[in-house]
Order: structure tokens, then sequence, then C-alpha cells
């Protein structure tokens, strides 16, 4: 996480290689924990407009949320913190997100919609986002 432009725009990373295997036992209790420790670290740190970078790379579909994870978050999200998204960035899509977005595209707000991007290389995240204010874990730089 880190802040870029004049205010206090947040940049919130968030890498997918690093979530717990769906196979443990305790999944669905640690996603849940995640996810509110997730919101409670949003609430604190958005001031005013802030970004979301998911890092998909280097993670196994075993490690990827489930569609069912994603739209709690999305519903439990407060409005507030919904309008301040200014852009969702997605940094190596599998198919497999790109699917569940394009079927969920009809149940979620067009506003919404419209801040989800599609970055396909480490070198397109830069020429959008200050780089010195992300960290990339290696296994995904490689």
């Amino acid at each position: 996480t880190g802040y870029y432009g004049d205010g206090l725009n947040a940049i919130i990373v968030f890498a997918a290689c690093f979530l717990p295997d769906s196979s443990r036992t305790d999944y669905n209790y640690v996603m849940e924990n995640l996810f509110l420790y997730v919101i409670s670290t949003l609430e604190l740190m958005v001031a005013e407009d802030y970004m979301i970078v998911y890092l998909n790379g280097a993670t196994p579909r075993r490690r990827m949320p489930g569609l069912g994870w994603m739209k709690k978050c999305y519903q439990m999200i407060d409005r507030r913190l919904r309008k301040n998204l200014k852009s969702f960035v997605i940094v190596h899509p599998s198919w497999f997100i790109r699917t569940i977005l394009a079927v969920t595209r009809p149940f979620i707000s067009s506003k919404f919609s419209s801040k989800i991007q599609y970055v396909n290389t480490l070198a397109e995240l830069r020429e959008m986002i200050p780089m010195e204010y992300v960290h990339i874990p290696d296994s995904i730089v490689k």
C-alpha cells in the first residue's frame, strides 16, 4: 500500500498468490477474516480517491478467490468506499478472471464495471501508476 498524487490517494496492492489454498479445512473462516481485515484497513486508509491493484500472476487456480467470496466482498463494501474507488487494475489477468468478470458484469453496476482495467505486463502497469509506491513480490516479477 502507498499513496500517490497531490491528495491522500491510496494505492492498495493485493497479491492473489499469497491467498490460502482452497483445500484448507478452515478456508471459509480464513477468507472471511481476511475480508474483514481488508475492509477495516480500507476504512482506515481511504480518505479520498484510491485504486486497487490486483496481482493475479503466479497464482494457481486453487488460490484464486471464488465468485461467491468476491460477490460478498463487493456487496459488503460501504457505498463511500465503492464511490471513491477510481480504478480496479487486474495485472496478468487469467482467462478464468476475465470469464468471471464477463459473467458477473450484468449483476454489478456499470459504474463499477467501468473502473476495471486489465494490464498484461508490469511495464504496462508502470505507465499507469508510480511504481515506487507499489511492492511487487518476486514470484510475480519472475
